[in-house]
């Protein structure tokens, strides 16, 4: 494991700290390798309590919506006050959950399971954007870039572990993933203790940036923009929310793909989102984030639309270039989103991460009521239009650099 004992830059003539970025990382893969399991085993869920779409898309409904309903709460306490061993504590939150849905034997112990590791989630992700940012030197769009490439990882690789470990093994097998929470909790808590060293020099930050004027625009200018900001990640994730939850009923069901190849083939496209990641942040640190959002959401639309109409070997080479060029938005928009309401770091990152979990959440519950309703095929049909809403990132004001 990496020191963390490199100095926090405090302006951007200081290098990143890559050792802490590097543990952010690393603990967002651990955290979001943990929350992808959950719709990874869904098959297996599926025919175990026998289930149907509407009931699985309940139970991604209540771990993203109550992740994005306490991110932002959480993301302004911690403005006020920082708590730097809030992130192992939200890690432990995610851990008992992932013990929980080892053991469940009802519904209701399933929805259960699903809140306490959307608690983890909603815990984690608005202090640790902070302290990527204070670990950045200056290189906003790197910082997060790295930091959401870890979750982006953790999420891809946990539908290929579910295909080898718990598909196989059963739904017991999920307790052996408790092992990377407890390494979460190891790495989170010296970066809680590197963090806790330098909250002087954060207020200090804090204290300069909030005196800083990046732009000139007016209260009513900046909230419309922020509601552009958060339409363009409704688009985003409602569209990712048919993969994560959607994609391996979709093979199996059109292409008859077994369970375990189907679970490999998640893996592809989430891999691809991961690739898309790093590469958003630091071409917005060098383009500047407008070019990269604009690019990023409406690039991909002639791939979405191509998708529902191919066989299975161009599905598959079709959502790498959806799920690398989509990816690439979320680090330029939450940066741009930090240059709009500098001081108020932590509110953005809950706001944000919330705001697209939330929409994760209600697309699926809505995808899969749908799914009942007509079918999945039609429900993919559907949701390659989505990325047409990225036509409004015209209305996005060109911010200093």
């Amino acid at each position: 494991m990496p020191t963390l004992k490199e100095p926090a830059p405090l302006s951007g003539a200081a290098p990143p700290a890559f050792a802490v970025l590097g543990a952010l990382s690393l603990s967002h893969l651990l955290n979001d390798l943990i929350q992808s399991l959950l719709p990874a085993i869904y098959p297996l869920l599926k025919s175990g309590f026998k289930l149907d779409f509407g009931q699985i898309g309940l139970i991604t409904m209540v771990f993203q919506v109550t992740a994005s309903v306490l991110q932002p709460i959480v993301g302004l306490q911690t403005d006020r006050r920082p708590m730097p061993f809030s992130l192992a504590l939200g890690m432990a939150s995610s851990l008992v959950g992932l013990l929980l849905l080892s053991v469940a034997w009802t519904y209701g112990m399933l929805l259960l399971a699903a809140g306490l590791v959307g608690l983890g989630s909603a815990v984690f992700h608005p202090e640790a954007t902070r302290m990527a940012r204070l670990a950045s030197g200056g290189r906003f769009g790197l910082a997060q870039s790295l930091f959401q490439v870890g979750g982006n990882a953790g999420t891809a690789f946990g539908p290929l572990l579910a295909a080898f470990i718990v598909v196989p093994k059963g739904q017991s097998s999920v307790a052996w993933f408790s092992l990377a929470a407890l390494v979460g909790i190891g790495v989170l808590t010296l970066v809680g203790r590197w963090y806790r060293e330098r909250l002087a020099g954060t207020a200090r930050l804090a204290a300069r940036t909030k005196t800083l004027a990046p732009t000139d625009l007016s209260k009513t200018r900046i909230v419309a923009t922020i509601a552009v900001l958060l339409a363009l990640i409704f688009s985003k994730y409602f569209y990712m929310a048919s993969f994560s939850s959607y994609y391996t009923f979709y093979l199996i069901h059109r292409f008859g793909v077994p369970v375990a190849e189907s679970q490999i083939y998640l893996f592809v496209f989430l891999g691809a989102a991961a690739a898309g990641t790093i590469l958003g942040g630091p071409i917005g640190d060098r383009f500047g984030r407008k070019p990269v959002i604009w690019a990023s959401i409406l690039g991909v639309v002639p791939f979405t639309l191509a998708l529902p109409h191919a066989d299975l070997a161009w599905t598959v080479i079709l959502t790498v270039p959806i799920g690398l060029i989509l990816a690439s938005a979320m680090p330029a928009i939450l940066v741009y989103a930090q240059e709009l309401l500098p001081g108020r770091i932590g509110l953005v990152g809950g706001l944000f991460f919330g705001f697209a979990f939330g929409m994760g959440g209600l697309g699926a519950a809505i995808f899969g009521e749908l799914a009942d309703r007509t079918s999945i095929e039609f429900v993919y049909g559907l949701c390659a239009y989505l990325p047409l809403i990225g036509l409004i990132a015209a209305l996005l004001p060109r911010l200093g650099r």
